[in-house]
């Protein structure tokens, strides 16, 4: 029977590991001279160790240090010299005495078949690949990350992230945060998803303007019978803030509410997780009484542009692409594309109270102002300014419309050509701009449920040229109804009035006083802040100057004084008035002196040798005209300059 002996474990009372030799005594064991001086290969907890020992692999194949795994190099010790073999077989050959084969026939020509094209490694030997647990991880992985970039597809889809945009210059502050400002609370936007709150019917309290029919045949817009948009500067566009509306404050002194705001501030409110540029909203406590209102070019006046977008729009201000450019041009297209879709006839759908921003006699846009009151809860209610566009008549039933307009800039930009695909994909076209402008479409929705209007219009207007971005045209004008859209968006309104009423509860509980809501530029959250009492209100007055400084009026004729400063005067224009001699005296000695120079060179090739006394004499007087051209000139000069010769 064989036996197996176990060697002798060695013991090292100073730490881990084998002992050293010189430590060793004759019972123990010592650490093998061969290995003494490997390296040591430190790694941290992360690397991946791979394979201690691979007996798969071919060491001695060309290539093979350049594609060796990296995680493989903690246990690579092929660059110590003290690890190579005693033995050293380089000097050994095989010599092949076989004939050379050709390289057109043979065993080692290459079979042009599909597993040959696609097969990268097919000039390598074929080994079998082991399913190892570096494999295994590796799958993982990239499983991990497929599902990463699904899931954020997903999300910027549908317009819930707003942290994994684009990082731009575009993204500052819609306001300039002051040192004095005291910042109270900031609000995530992981808190606005959780909201809910089911708000009653609302009432409408009164409608004040006018509405001009729609007219049915924009309907029909194409891209091959497009429309020229029209430029409508006659008729004046009012956006009112809320205290500067007369009717709201009327309201607010009967108490028929405890807040107060407009459809545009409250469809930035309830589409706040949308956002992505900065934005802010003043908000007023006044005794029980809530007001939000928006500063005088707030960035809620214009039409933000490619908000969403992952492409990044040009930084510089100037360029016709930028993020404030493209929303000024927005802005007006809306304008213009809200009355071009109108029938102009002079007939309106008047209410009892007219526009109550215009003036007599001005001609107004389009527009009718829905005062609405919408209960948060006891003893609460808000009411809002919620404004229409136009009326239609269909069955013989009035409905109210919104109109709004998507424009295209440049197709680079959004990879979709709405000229092309307008009329065969226009769901296409729906998703990419659903994509790119996710919180402006969100808010005209917004917009149209707060006012109960029965169909929202979009407009699809483009530019004439990709570079110009004045002239501009109708490709096709679409209508959806809004609680349909607002399914179709992902647009919860319980979850938006929600966020509503939470802002107001926290708002009511502050100090009387003036208050700010700004959305952080880089942050998915807005902050609120405690601000003077007078800020954003432009109350200049510019003083009067003091006596010494004001311009004097002229003093009345004392001694003759004005008759001597008007005969100046008069002497100072007529000298202006006269010809100056010393610019006409130069001129005509300079054409005198050009025609004899002509007149010398032709003589002197064309005359004979007996008549060079004649040039002689033209080239003296040509030299006395130019000394008198420049006399005269100089003498001219400093006469004009008052010097004394």
């Amino acid at each position: 029977m064989v036996l197996f002996e176990v060697g002798a474990v060695p013991f090292n009372p100073d730490g881990w590991g084998p002992p050293d030799s010189a430590n060793t005594t004759s019972s123990s064991v010592s650490v093998p001279s061969q290995i003494s001086n490997v390296p040591f290969a430190p790694f941290s907890r992360s690397d991946k160790l791979g394979r201690i020992s691979d007996w798969t692999r071919n060491s001695n194949r060309p290539g093979f240090n350049t594609m060796q795994n990296p995680a493989d190099s903690a246990f690579d010790f092929s660059g110590d010299d003290s690890l190579l073999a005693a033995d050293d077989d380089s000097s050994f050959r095989l010599v092949d005495t076989a004939a050379n084969k050709s390289h057109h026939h043979g065993q080692h020509r290459p079979k042009f078949n599909p597993r040959w094209r696609f097969n990268p490694n097919h000039h390598r030997s074929q080994l079998p690949q082991r399913r190892d647990e570096e494999v295994e991880a590796r799958k993982r992985d990239a499983e991990k990350e497929r599902a990463r970039r699904d899931r954020l597809y997903n999300l910027n889809r549908s317009g819930t992230n707003a942290g994994a945009r684009r990082e731009s210059s575009v993204f500052k502050s819609s306001v300039d945060i002051q040192p004095e400002w005291n910042m109270l609370d900031q609000i995530p936007f992981s808190t606005f998803f959780k909201l809910s709150f089911s708000v009653p019917e609302p009432e409408d309290l009164l409608i004040c303007g006018g509405l001009e029919f729609y007219d049915r045949s924009c309907d029909r817009i194409s891209p091959k019978s497009e429309r020229r948009l029209e430029r409508f500067k006659n008729r004046n566009f009012f956006k009112v803030t809320t205290t500067d509306d007369p009717v709201i404050r009327r309201l607010a002194n009967e108490d028929k509410a405890t807040v107060f705001a407009t459809d545009a501030i409250l469809s930035t409110l309830m589409c706040a997780s949308r956002s992505v540029y900065s934005w802010d909203i003043v908000v007023q406590r006044v005794g029980n009484k809530l007001f939000f209102d928006k500063r005088d070019g707030s960035q809620l006046d214009l039409l933000s542009v490619h908000e969403t977008s992952q492409e990044p729009l040009p930084d510089v201000k100037d360029d016709i692409n930028s993020a404030y450019s493209l929303s000024v041009e927005a802005a007006y297209i809306n304008q213009n594309f809200s009355q071009q879709v109108l029938i102009r006839d002079g007939n309106k759908l008047t209410y009892d109270e007219p526009n109550p921003f215009a003036t007599e006699g001005e001609e107004v846009a389009s527009a009718a102002y829905r005062y609405r009151r919408w209960k948060l809860g006891n003893d609460m209610y808000l009411v809002a300014r919620c404004e229409v566009q136009s009326v239609v008549e269909l069955n013989n039933q009035r409905s109210f419309l919104t109109l709004n307009a998507l424009n295209e800039f440049d197709p680079k930009y959004s990879g979709v050509d709405w000229r092309q695909k307008l009329e065969t994909q226009r769901g296409a076209v729906l998703a990419t701009e659903l994509k790119n402008n996710a919180n402006k479409l969100a808010k005209w929705t917004t917009q149209a449920l707060l006012a109960n209007a029965d169909m929202m219009k979009l407009g699809y207007v483009s530019r004439v040229h990709p570079r110009d971005h004045f002239n501009h045209v109708i490709l096709a004008v679409v209508g959806y109804k809004p609680k349909d859209f607002a399914s179709q968006i992902n647009l919860n309104t319980s979850n938006m009035w929600g966020i509503v009423k939470s802002i107001v509860e926290l708002c009511m509980k502050l100090n009387e006083g003036k208050y700010v809501l700004v959305k952080d530029p880089t942050k998915p959250q807005v902050r609120i802040y405690e601000v003077p009492p007078d800020a954003f209100e432009n109350d200049y007055v510019e003083e009067p100057l003091p006596e010494d400084e004001q311009v004097q009026p002229p003093a009345e004729n004392v001694g003759g004084e004005a008759d001597e400063a008007a005969k100046e005067a008069e002497d100072k224009m007529t000298s202006r008035c006269a010809p100056d001699l010393g610019v006409i005296l130069p001129f005509s000695f300079c054409c005198v002196l050009f025609c004899l120079n002509i007149f010398g060179w032709v003589g002197r090739f064309k005359l004979p040798g007996k008549h060079s006394v004649l040039l002689n004499h033209l080239m003296d007087l040509e030299f006395f005209l130019y000394s008198i051209a420049v006399w005269s000139s100089l003498q001219s000069n400093v006469s004009r300059l008052g010097i004394r010769t």
